[in-house]
């Protein structure tokens, strides 16, 4: 008699604390950040993850947004999608890998900073 009444307390405080955990989750919604944290960028070589906060944050390297977004018009506004102007088929037709390789290896490269190496950055 005795181990069934602490089974029914034992359901019954772990059904409470599944509706609270539910209850507190739908009320405390985590913010979205303003800036991305970190972007996983899909590849053949390999998927790279590329640590934004690091590279944008005051307290990282600090390096502002149109020194990457080349075609921002007011420092702080949201880039928009490279294939908006940079067309595969179009009259630019540069790849992004051919940019991100340019921008970010050309930037290691000139600072004497981060890796050059493919293994480096793309990760299997």
């Amino acid at each position: 008699m005795e181990v069934k009444i602490e089974q029914i307390i034992a359901y019954a405080l772990g059904i409470i604390l599944f509706v609270v955990g539910i209850v507190c989750y739908a009320a405390f919604p985590v913010e979205t950040p303003e800036e991305p944290i970190r972007i996983m960028f899909k590849s053949t070589a390999g998927n790279i993850l590329f640590d934004h906060k690091v590279h944008a944050g005051e307290a990282g390297y600090g390096i502002g947004c149109s020194d990457c977004h080349h075609n921002l018009e007011d420092e702080g506004d949201t880039p928009p999608a490279c294939g908006e102007c940079h067309e595969v088929d179009g009259e630019d037709p540069i790849k992004r890998s051919d940019a991100f390789h340019q921008n970010c290896q050309g930037c290691h490269e000139d600072e004497g900073a981060g890796p050059v190496e493919c293994s480096a950055c793309h990760v299997r």
